[in-house]
């Protein structure tokens, strides 16, 4: 039988399952072909009716025969069912990030030790740095077997079902045009475009959501969506340019992997490209900078790899980055707009932030709109007013503030701008505390607790699954939660009219938060969000006072007493549970059968009082588990070093703490020595 007559039409009453075979094997061949022709060459060959056609011609052979149904068919792209969680997934290979430059005279430097380790001139392959969410495919026999997010780098989040719904992603790779091996692991990068970005933004504020900051970051939460219908409804794409890992082929040189990819069905890059030596890097890079703000997609510079894999094996990996690439970035981009009003937003912790409204601006392909200023002192400091004339940067091509006001001669200016003396969401009479302004009414008002009911809830506090923004905004918005005691009073009916809710997830989520109406104390404390308390502080308060009453009463000299808690923070403590309008919120979450339970008082431990501070790659330990290894021990861990820090530990290529140590005179552990430290203290290997 002609393939023609396979894809005909035919009547599914009569047919044997290998007749069946026959047609639908044809069918998902055919609608492969043309799904790469449209999403990954962008040359479609037939009208979306015609395609429309065939996809209902095999979703009919396969409703009358499932038991023929595969994975990798067509009709299974199209997201299913919620899935319960995000499992977790090694990597094939390590996914490292690139060494990231911005000057110049250090892509010379890279590109004389890459002539030095080959004795010559070096290949190089240049292609645009996507700013997405990177993933890995890996495929078995031909097979999309998992798809998984970067996460650390060597652990990442299983998304198969989501990747799944990625149109320019096959499910089966071709090999008509170069064999497929039995096991390829692929990277890529997810994207959203920044026309569909803008689009879905529009959607999320209509509907009274936190809109996304950049497309990058829509990226990313639409492919970690639990459930895959939704990210099935936003028009991701997905572009691959590196093989991580492989069996049973072997490449040369990375014109022979691109030219992999693509025969196997793989969109990848725009203008990948192969130079040599510094002037084609120097070129290439300005093409991409000129031409960046007419792209659809974000850049935020150019990858440069060395071509040869031989050479890439020689001069191999450091723990955070291969030796052989380097990121050139571009400059960030500035903008000049004008001000039509400071609005003042108020944050999860009280903090009032003022916020530059804006003659909208498109800057680097996103239209900005907003943009911060920080605090009252910022404004003042750069003497920003309301129909001033501003230059907007978007930070790390990101978050988008305003780095200065720009003269206008001969212009008369609006009244110098001032905070407002009350919360303009609840009306409570504001504070300062340093350069801040803050609403003291932390658990009354309602812009503060959206955020709230997500930190309550986070994994580090009560940890309640499914109690996230979108959630929590629909509670406050439908004033269904007025204060974090109203979590323990919801019902399923109370969710069910919610978006995204159903009788069994609404039922869930119910159960979910009843469950930890019985919480550890340092949970419980964590998740009020006092000022100054992180986690570790958290547990220290719980285990040194033991209750929630004696914590509640201590005066700020006994916190002191607690291991790394100064005035600062003793004061901030206090001035928390002094508040009546904190102590009845907390009372509420009592009276709702909310029960901290007694902390142990900690024992003596070898490294008490000492804090660490770590830079570099270890051999022996991942930096969670060093540090979850001298917390253990009594010791904290600190992200910068300060004259109080007791050690720096430095490994493989330490990064500027190591020179902060130097400097003040801290005390410096090589991986041996720490090793050593850590034996003496009952831990090490």
């Amino acid at each position: 039988m002609s393939k023609a007559d396979l894809l005909r039409e035919v009547r599914v009453e009569g047919l044997s399952e290998a007749q069946a075979t026959r047609h639908i094997e044809a069918l998902r061949e055919e609608i492969r072909r043309h799904d790469y022709l449209y999403y990954v060459l962008d040359r479609p060959e037939i009208s979306d009716a015609e395609y429309d056609r065939l996809y209902d011609r095999l979703k009919q052979l396969e409703e009358a025969f499932p038991q023929l149904i595969t994975s990798d068919s067509p009709t299974q792209r199209v997201g299913g069912q919620p899935i319960a969680g995000l499992p977790s997934h090694e990597h094939a290979t390590a996914m490292l990030s690139l060494e990231s430059v911005t000057d110049p005279d250090q892509v010379r430097r890279f590109d004389e030790r890459m002539r030095k380790a080959a004795g010559g001139p070096v290949h190089y392959v240049l292609e645009p740095k996507l700013d997405g969410a990177s993933i890995e495919l890996v495929y078995e026999h031909g097979r999309l077997a998992r798809a998984v997010t970067r996460g650390d780098g060597r652990v990442g989040e299983g998304v198969t079902e989501n990747v799944k719904t990625i149109r320019s992603v096959p499910l089966r790779l071709h090999a008509a045009h170069h064999s497929v091996p039995p096991f390829v692991a692929l990277r890529g990068e997810v994207i959203l475009y920044v026309s569909a970005f803008e689009k879905l933004n529009r959607k999320l504020i209509e509907s009274g959501l936190e809109p996304f900051a950049n497309p990058r970051n829509a990226a990313a939460g639409s492919l970690r969506q639990l459930d895959p219908r939704i990210t099935a409804e936003r028009p991701l794409d997905l572009l691959v340019y590196e093989i991580l890992a492989v069996r049973g082929v072997s490449f040369r040189g990375e014109d022979e992997v691109l030219d992999a990819l693509r025969r196997w069905g793989l969109k990848l890059p725009q203008k990948i490209e192969m130079g040599e030596g510094l002037d084609d890097i120097m070129a290439y890079h300005a093409h991409w900078a000129a031409e960046r703000d007419q792209l659809d997609f974000e850049i935020d510079g150019v990858v440069v790899k060395v071509a040869d894999l031989a050479l890439r094996t020689e001069l191999g990996t450091t723990a955070h980055h291969p030796r052989w690439a380097v990121a050139f970035k571009f400059a960030p981009r500035k903008e000049v707009t004008r001000v039509e009003d400071i609005a003042v937003s108020v944050g999860r912790t009280g903090v009032l932030t003022p916020v530059a409204l804006l003659r909208p601006v498109e800057v680097g392909g996103v239209t900005v709109s907003r943009a911060s200023l920080h605090n009252r002192e910022e404004v003042s400091r750069k003497d920003i007013r309301v129909g001033d004339l501003v230059r907007v940067h978007r930070a790390g091509d990101v978050i988008p503030y305003v780095v200065e006001r720009v003269p206008e001669p001969g212009r008369k200016r609006g009244e110098p701008w001032t905070m407002p003396e009350r919360c303009p969401a609840c009306g409570a009479a504001v504070a300062e505390r340093g350069p801040f302004t803050y609403c003291p009414n932390h658990f009354g008002c309602p812009a503060q607790l959206v955020g709230r009911i997500q930190h309550f809830a986070a994994k580090d506090a009560l940890d309640i699954e499914g109690l996230g923004q979108e959630t929590s905004a629909a509670l406050v918005e439908r004033k269904l939660v007025r204060r974090l005691a109203d979590l323990f009073a919801l019902t399923p009916e109370d969710l069910i009219p919610l978006e995204g809710f159903a009788e069994r997830s609404a039922r869930k989520l119910v159960e979910a938060i009843r469950r930890r109406k019985k919480v550890e104390l340092r949970r419980f404390l964590y998740g009020l969000g006092i000022p100054e308390v992180g986690a570790s502080v958290a547990r220290d308060l719980a285990e040194h006072f033991g209750s929630y009453e004696a914590i509640m009463e201590a005066s700020r000299e006994e916190l002191e007493q607690v291991s790394g808690i100064g005035p600062k923070m003793s004061e901030a403590i206090a001035a928390f549970f002094e508040d009546k309008r904190n102590r009845e919120a907390i009372q509420a979450l009592l009276d709702a059968g909310v029960e901290p339970t007694k902390a142990p008082r900690r024992l003596q431990r070898p490294l008490d009082g000492l804090t660490f501070v770590f830079t570099g790659g270890l051999e022996r330990y991942s930096r969670d588990e060093a540090k979850r290894l001298v917390e253990s021990l009594g010791a904290r861990v600190a992200s910068s070093v300060s004259r109080k820090t007791s050690y720096v530990v430095v490994g493989a290529d330490p990064g500027s703490k190591a020179d902060d140590a130097r400097r003040l005179g801290v005390t410096i552990l090589a991986e041996k020595e720490f090793d050593a430290l850590l034996r003496k203290a009952g831990a090490g290997r």
